[in-house]
C-alpha cells in the first residue's frame, strides 16, 4: 500500500501531465474570415478604377495604329470623356460583391493553414509560408475568384462595346447566366487557380518572411501599421511579376470573345503568336499600381482588424 501510495500522483499532476488537446483553432479561422471580409470591402472601393484600367489594356486585342487605348493614362482620359469620372467604376458591384467573400476565404484559409502548421514558437517555417498561401489562394479561386473575376470581366467587355446590353449588376449577372450557363462562370478556372495560388504564395511567402525578419523570430514582437503596408507594397509588386503572364490568360478566357479560345494552353499559343510575348504583360504597370497598393492596404487594414479582434476576442 505504502509503495503504491509513494508512486501515486495527484489527479492535477495526472491530468498536466496528459498531453492536452490544442484549442480548436476555428476561432482564429473566423477571425481571419471576418476580418479579411471587412478589408476586402474597404479595399477594393479605394482601389478599383486601376483594376478597370489594366482589364480594359488586357482586353484591347488590337495591335499598332487601331489599338483603342495608347496606355494606362490615355484608359482613363477616354473613359471619363466618354463616360464620365463614374465610368472608371464600371464593375464595381460585381467587384465590390466578391472582393467580400474573397478576403474572407484567403485569410480564413490562411489562418487555418497556418494554426497547422506553425512550430512551438509560432513561427511557420519559409517552405510552409508559401504552402499555407498557396493553399488560401486555391481556395479563394475555386469558391469566390473565378466566378467573381468572370462577371466582372464580362460587365468591363460590355462597357466597351458599341451597344452595352447589361444595366446592372443583377441583370447583367442574369443575362450571362441565360446566355451562357451557370457554370459559364468558372471560365478560366484553371488559370485563375495559376495565378491565385501563386499570387498568394508569393505574397504570403514574403510578408511572413519580412515580418520574421522585422520581429526577430518573436512572433509576440508587434510590426508597425506603416512597415506592414511597406512590406505588403513589395510583396504586392513581386507576385506581379511573377504572374502577370497568366493574369493576361485568365482575363482574355474569362472576356466575351473566350470562345475563340479551345483552353488555357490554346490561348496561351494564341496571343504569343499574334501579338508577340510582350503581350503577356499587357497592363504590367496599372496592374502593378493596383496590387502595390492593394496589398498595403489589405495587409494594413487586416492587422489592425486582427489585433483589434485579438483584445476583444481572445482564442488563446
Amino acid at each position: 500500500m505504502d509503495k503504491d501510495k509513494s508512486n501515486s500522483v495527484p489527479s492535477g499532476q495526472i491530468y498536466a501531465l496528459v498531453p492536452q488537446k490544442p484549442k480548436s483553432t476555428w476561432q482564429k479561422s473566423c477571425k481571419g474570415i471576418v476580418a479579411g471580409g471587412i478589408t476586402g470591402g474597404i479595399e477594393i472601393c479605394i482601389t478599383f478604377p486601376t483594376e478597370y484600367v489594366k482589364t480594359q489594356l488586357q482586353l484591347d486585342e488590337r495591335s499598332g495604329a487601331s489599338k483603342r487605348y495608347r496606355g494606362p493614362v490615355d484608359c482613363v482620359k477616354v473613359t471619363v470623356k466618354e463616360r464620365g469620372v463614374l465610368g472608371l467604376y464600371r464593375g464595381l458591384s460585381v467587384l465590390l460583391a466578391g472582393s467580400i467573400p474573397k478576403s474572407a476565404v484567403r485569410f480564413g484559409a490562411f489562418e487555418q493553414f497556418k494554426s497547422m502548421n506553425v512550430d512551438e514558437k509560432g513561427n511557420l517555417a519559409p517552405a510552409k509560408r508559401a504552402m499555407c498561401g498557396m493553399g488560401a489562394g486555391v481556395c479563394e479561386a475555386i469558391l469566390a475568384v473565378t466566378p467573381m473575376e468572370t462577371l466582372k470581366v464580362k460587365f468591363i467587355n460590355d462597357h466597351t462595346s458599341a451597344n452595352p446590353q447589361f444595366k446592372g449588376f443583377f441583370h447583367g449577372s442574369n443575362q450571362i447566366i441565360r446566355t451562357y450557363g451557370f457554370f459559364s462562370l468558372w471560365q478560366g478556372l484553371t488559370p485563375t487557380i495559376i495565378k491565385q495560388g501563386s499570387n498568394q504564395a508569393i505574397r504570403f511567402f514574403v510578408m511572413e518572411t519580412l515580418k520574421n525578419w522585422y520581429r526577430g523570430g518573436d512572433p509576440n514582437v508587434k510590426v508597425p501599421t506603416l512597415v506592414v503596408g511597406a512590406f505588403g507594397a513589395f510583396a504586392g509588386a513581386a507576385s506581379v511579376f511573377g504572374n502577370t503572364p497568366v493574369d493576361v490568360i485568365k482575363t482574355r478566357l474569362q472576356g466575351l470573345d473566350a470562345h475563340k479560345y479551345k483552353n488555357t494552353w490554346d490561348c496561351a499559343v494564341k496571343i504569343y503568336k499574334h501579338e508577340g510575348p510582350r503581350a503577356f504583360y499587357k497592363g504590367t504597370i496599372p496592374r502593378l499600381s493596383r496590387v502595390c497598393l492593394d496589398v498595403a492596404i489589405t495587409f494594413m487594414i487586416y492587422d489592425s482588424f486582427m489585433e483589434a479582434f485579438n483584445k476583444i476576442w481572445k482564442t488563446d
